[in-house]
């Protein structure tokens, strides 16, 4: 029987409120060390509120969020990421005046020593296959490619574990060909949490998947599992069959 990883995060009755709206209902979730997760759900399900939680975007209304066993419910944001959590969000937030090489060397040298940096961002731009845009400016790069900048950023902090908000939304087929490689490739040294719509993109990924619904975890389970799941198809697919 293979040996049970200690869980990296956890969440502990979570909840979210807004007025008299649940959006977040009592969460029990867990992540174990070195797992990638997929959230799902569909619109208005609490997956995105439930990920802001875990973020200190929004502060929770009751429940805890641990880190390593640590509660970081009352963690702004900036401490969380000193702690090993980088977030990349749906919209890229890269300066689009510097080129890409600039922009990732920019988060490195915050958290390496000058004559360190240039050696973790030639390292970074290798392992998301962006060294030969390097000097680029980022504001003529493609929106796929404006994402893997964004995730070339997050990885300067040396996370252990990422989270990120639909990292495919917008992209063609071969840019979320590349980002599949990409997230692979994260995953041999960082856990991830991953919310995403792209049913083929998550099917190419996860392992395991979350699925929410009205605020709750509505079933937890391998991805195959989870397409065979007639309450999910009912649920969050509505009843479509699913290839």
């Amino acid at each position: 029987m293979a040996e049970q990883r200690p869980p990296i995060l956890e969440t502990r009755g979570l909840t979210m409120r807004f007025g008299g709206v649940v959006a977040v209902d009592n969460v029990d979730f867990s992540l174990a060390e070195g797992e990638l997760r997929c959230l799902i759900g569909p619109n208005g399900a609490g997956k995105t509120t439930f990920f802001r939680c875990l973020t200190h975007i929004y502060k929770a209304s009751a429940g805890e969020v641990l880190y390593r066993g640590e509660n970081i419910t009352g963690s702004h944001t900036h401490q969380i990421a000193r702690r090993g959590i980088g977030i990349k969000t749906q919209v890229p937030s890269v300066f689009d005046g510097l080129d890409v090489r600039e922009n990732i060397w920019l988060s490195a040298r915050r958290h390496h020593k000058e004559r360190e940096t240039d050696r973790a961002v030639d390292a970074i731009l290798e392992r998301i296959g962006l060294t030969a845009l390097s000097k680029r400016l980022v504001g003529r790069l493609s929106h796929g490619e404006r994402q893997g900048v964004e995730l070339g950023v997050v990885l300067a902090g040396d996370p252990e574990l990422i989270l990120l908000d639909e990292p495919t939304a917008g992209m063609t087929h071969e840019e979320v060909h590349r980002t599949t490689e990409m997230i692979r490739e994260i995953n041999r040294t960082a856990s991830l949490i991953v919310v995403e719509h792209d049913m083929q993109f998550i099917k190419a990924i996860a392992n395991r998947v979350t699925v929410f619904n009205q605020g709750a975890i509505l079933v937890e389970d391998t991805m195959e599992n989870v397409l065979r799941n007639q309450e999910v198809r009912d649920i969050y697919l509505g009843k479509r069959e699913v290839a």
